[in-house]
């Protein structure tokens, strides 16, 4: 029996009044759902480029499209400049970053963090590869690695000319070994370019005159950042070079294939500058060591001198005629050579401590005890001019014992110093 339709009423539940949402409720309801999603943070998405666009603004709009379905993407301009390649029509590509929902014209789009080719393989197996390839051709082998220069006049730097990289080696040069000159060849260290760049900056500085080792050294970063240093063209550049290379590529933890190529691997660039020259606060005792080792060869060589005599002065013994005459001539002539040995001896060892003297005469650190300065400007350029500065400039002077910042008040030529 069916109920009736006045009772059956009673037990219906009452329907709630529908929820209306403005568009911007909707939109943000939708953006809170893909953020709280964690594996649209973190995805991985392979696809055809289509129609990619380049605003001023300096980013990369595009879209992922397969055989089904598309997507918009977004390739903004700090990621796009690490990007190891630029993304094109028709280009197939895998993008790694996270969905997230604009909201003003309620879309979804993936914010790509890094873009590779597809089909490239993983950059750890390309790393790998190329790795073992040119190890094969002896690239990497220890018997071609060369010594530094122990006083190295002008060390080229390869590396951006902004950063802390640059600023960080100067500094380090300053306070270890002020008279040595930086000589810089500014590169871009990152993005699609950079190799080329780099190979192009280690060429130029390779040409300077009267450079004595290279330092080439970037900041830290992803795989993907470091990229250009493990390009084929950068480490058959570094094993090119015509004097010792020194490589300081990001934190000790990064190895790029250009470390293994470079005649010494360094952790960071800082290292890399401090291995690259010796500190001059140690020059004396320096000095002192090679004065010990002088002095150690003169009396081992004196040692020898007088054993050989000793020799001879036995066999001239067993040789002495019977006669007291012969025997007199014999001892004369014995006690002549004691003397004129003995005589070179003091002129050679008097010698040898004016050759010393010399050295630390002549040493940087000697003229800057006698009183005497150098004055830097603020690149770290030595003035040897009055007319590199003007009035107000501010200086670095170096002393014996330290430095000092001043400034220029006035300036005045040799000339003008001769005739007061």
């Amino acid at each position: 029996m069916s109920p009736d339709p006045d009772q059956a009423t009673l037990w219906e539940a009452p329907r709630p009044a529908p929820l209306i949402l403005r568009v911007s409720d909707l939109n943000r309801r939708v953006r809170v759902l893909l953020d709280g999603d964690p594996a649209l943070a973190d995805v991985w998405v392979e696809g055809e480029v289509s129609q990619p666009s380049y605003p001023p603004s300096g980013h990369c709009f595009f879209t992922l499209k397969d055989a089904a379905s598309q997507v918009k993407a977004v390739l903004f301009r700090e990621e796009l400049a690490r990007a190891s390649v630029r993304p094109e029509h028709g280009m197939q590509v895998i993008c790694h970053g996270k969905v997230r929902a604009y909201e003003p014209q309620g879309t979804y789009q993936v914010y790509v963090e890094s873009i590779t080719p597809a089909g490239a393989g993983d950059l750890h197996q390309q790393y790998e590869a190329l790795r073992a390839r040119l190890a094969a051709e002896g690239l990497f082998d220890a018997a071609r690695k060369r010594p530094l220069p122990r006083w190295p006049r002008r060390v080229g730097v390869v590396t951006s000319p902004v950063g802390a990289v640059w600023r960080d080696i100067g500094n380090v040069m300053r306070r270890r070994y002020p008279i040595g000159r930086l000589v810089l060849s500014p590169t871009i260290v990152q993005g699609p370019t950079a190799a080329g760049a780099i190979v192009r900056a280690l060429n130029r500085v390779y040409a300077e005159e009267g450079v004595d080792l290279v330092i080439l050294a970037r900041g830290g970063g992803s795989l993907e950042d470091l990229w250009s240093f493990n390009d084929e063209r950068v480490v058959r550049a570094v094993v090119d070079s015509p004097v010792p290379v020194v490589v300081g590529v990001g934190h000790e933890s990064d190895v790029t294939l250009a470390d293994f190529a470079a005649d010494l691997r360094a952790p960071t660039p800082s290292a890399a500058a401090e291995q690259a020259v010796p500190d001059l606060a140690q020059f004396p005792s320096i000095l002192d060591r090679l004065r010990d080792r002088a002095s150690a060869a003169l009396l081992g060589r004196l040692a020898d001198r007088r054993s050989f005599l000793a020799q001879e002065g036995r066999a001239l013994v067993r040789l002495l005629p019977d006669t007291a005459a012969a025997r007199q001539r014999a001892a004369e002539l014995v006690e002549r050579g004691h003397r004129a040995l003995a005589s070179r001896t003091a002129r050679e060892q008097t010698a040898l401590m004016g050759i010393g003297d010399a050295l630390r005469a002549l040493s940087p650190a000697a003229t800057l005890e006698r009183g005497y300065a150098v004055a830097r400007l603020e690149d770290g350029t030595i003035v040897r001019d009055p007319a590199q500065t003007g009035v107000g400039e501010p200086l670095e002077v170096v002393v014996a014992r330290g430095r000092v910042v001043t400034r220029v008040e006035a300036t005045a030529d040799a000339d003008e110093e001769l005739m007061r």
